[in-house]
């Protein structure tokens, strides 16, 4: 049940979401807000810097890549984790092992090359070229995540992304190749390139897909609607290298007129896991039969008496219901029988935004040159100059369902995409590394069941994802400049259920959490976090990225062990700089 706080938010929320779409009927209102919202109102929220993307062109053949150079040094305090076996066997009498990691450095090279062909056919690829680890210490015993960064992989790790043709036809388009799978705020589908107030993307959800999106209404229709087919590449739930075999079909049908969308997005996945019993001559696999709905709405309107203050709304909300044996009882193993998945989550996000106008310049004057170089640096211009969001302030809640007990017959743990990221603490660095930890725990070879882990064992691994979690988080931006951030946000926590470690109950029989304390105390924490980013434009179309993002977080009653003494007060500080083109 949400807290009467994140009630209301939600509530608000929705409450301006359907105002839109219950004066719809009113054509000459939704005409008026679409022209009051400029087209590029995502950046005034959040500027990530990014080269626009041009329209193709119907008369000529075009060629560019874009693309990013990141580098990250990240410190931090080391957290207490459950020991492995093979580190029991090491030091007899280890109970918590920590994660061994204090200073690192990081760096990713991604190129997004497009090749467009009048504006019928459009071929786009995408990969990471390098990404990974460099220097620094490494991660202990982290290898079921899915960047575990227990290895200095930074030159040897390359991620192919996307390679697909789109054809726009007068019906309708279609899209044939690997591509990205995003949906909405990216709670359950996220492609892994959406830049994040705090914290970066990794990965994300990608497949070999076949695409068809036409408008039924004729191409004046503000209605969408799009079929495909997919072989996942690579998502939270598998990885085709792995021989996790995901086939799924989308229908997704959806609204939209100028900021304002409302849609739904439905998947229906079987999914195969190939695996071996300590011998490829002992084979079995794991299958899943599920089906997600998933409902997205946004909205965005001036606030009257101001034209240049606006209030915006998004909310999105998905169910998962179906059956597995990924996971399973013992009984369940033997009569052959199944898990139901009865998991569901959601989130949702009001704020208010205020614009700015820049003349674009770095000093006090205003040239003509400067103006131009500023237009194209935020994709827009006016007689006032370039619009930018001065002001920003935010407000998300969310909810992920839980599993207290995750061998009754019923999966009912709900794991955001990891992409959609909530802070830089709670959940991208302790949660995940705890889920992690305990995965890798349950794999150990000393262990008697290594040879054949305990069911369920590999979907563990949070990644950095919300699960089983509620929270708040608001958050504000201060620009004293067009391309200086000013950041701070706030993330208020607590499960939705007991918190137990599936890796110890099954060794050891109890009902803890993940660092053996009781599971009944539900407190996760409060995290505050802050940071600056300067976006400056150079020659020849680049633009560098300097900042710095911190946090810290003072962890609550779910993060005690098994005497009651919580986790020490943890930190982390962060140093970006990236070259965009």
């Amino acid at each position: 049940m949400l807290p009467p706080l994140m009630r209301r938010v939600l509530a608000g929320a929705l409450v301006l979401l359907t105002s839109a779409w219950t004066s719809g009927v009113r054509a000459a209102d939704v005409d008026a807000a679409e022209a009051a919202v400029p087209k590029d109102f995502p950046r005034l929220i959040l500027d990530t810097g990014r080269p626009e993307v041009p329209p193709p062109d119907p008369e000529a053949y075009r060629f560019f890549v874009h693309g990013e150079y990141q580098v990250r040094y990240q410190v931090q305090r080391s957290f207490p984790l459950v020991a492995t076996a093979s580190a029991i066997d090491r030091r007899p009498g280890l109970v918590e092992q920590s994660l061994g990691q204090n200073q690192f450095l990081s760096h990713w090279l991604r190129l997004t090359p497009r090749l467009q062909m009048l504006d019928t056919l459009e071929l786009i690829g995408q990969i990471d070229l390098v990404t990974g680890l460099l220097a620094g210490d490494k991660a202990r015993d982290t290898h079921a995540d899915q960047t575990p960064r227990d290895a200095y992989n930074g030159f040897s790790n390359v991620q192919p992304r996307w390679l697909y043709a789109q054809w726009r036809l007068p019906f309708g388009v279609v899209r044939v190749g690997q591509q990205p799978n995003h949906w909405g705020m990216g709670i359950l589908a996220n492609d892994g390139d959406h830049p994040t107030l705090f914290g970066d993307y990794r990965y994300g959800s990608i497949s070999e897909r076949i695409l068809f999106a036409t408008k039924p209404g004729g191409k004046d229709s503000d209605f969408y609607l799009a079929i495909a087919g997919d072989l996942v590449f690579r998502d939270q739930n598998a990885r085709l290298s792995r021989g996790q075999q995901a086939f799924q079909g989308v229908l997704a049908a959806f609204w939209e007129k100028g900021p304002d969308q409302l849609g739904v997005f439905s998947t229906f996945r079987h999914q195969k896991n190939d695996k071996t019993s300590g011998s490829p001559l002992f084979g079995y696999t794991d299958e899943l039969d599920a089906i997600a709905i998933d409902l997205h709405g946004k909205i965005a309107r001036p606030i009257p008496g101001d034209s240049d203050a606006f209030v915006f709304a998004e909310a999105e909300a998905a169910y998962i219901l179906g059956s597995t044996n990924f996971i399973r009882t013992a009984d369940q193993a033997l009569s052959g029988g199944k898990t139901d998945v009865r998991s569901y989550g959601g989130a949702a996000k009001i704020g208010v935004v205020h614009r700015a106008w820049s003349s674009g310049t770095w000093g006090n004057g205003d040239t003509a040159s400067a103006r131009r170089t500023s237009a194209s640096y935020l994709g827009t211009a006016s007689d006032k100059g370039v619009p930018y969001g001065d002001i920003v302030a935010q407000l998300e809640v969310g909810y992920a369902s839980g599993d207290a007990d995750p061998y009754d017959g019923t999966q009912r743990r709900f794991v955001f995409d990891p992409n959609h990221r909530v802070g830089l603490l709670l959940f991208d660095e302790v949660l995940r590394f705890q889920t992690a930890r305990a995965a890798t725990a349950a794999t150990d070879p000393l262990l008697s069941n290594a040879t054949r882990p305990t069911p369920g064992v590999d979907l563990l691994p949070s990644n950095g994802g919300v699960f089983g979690a509620q929270y708040i988080n608001p958050t504000a931006i201060y620009r004293p400049r067009h391309w200086l951030d000013l950041k701070g946000g706030m993330v208020i926590a607590q499960s939705t259920s007991d918190v137990v470690d599936p890796y110890r109950l099954t060794t050891g029989g109890s009902y803890v959490n993940y660092r053996g304390g009781s599971p009944r105390k539900k407190d996760l924490g409060v995290e505050l976090d802050a940071g600056v980013e300067g976006r400056i434009p150079l020659q020849y179309g680049l633009k560098a990225q300097v900042g710095a993002q911190a946090g810290v977080l003072f962890p609550g009653g779910a993060l005690e062990d098994a005497n009651g003494v919580r986790m020490n007060t943890q930190w982390l500080a962060m140093g970006r700089v990236g070259l965009l083109f």
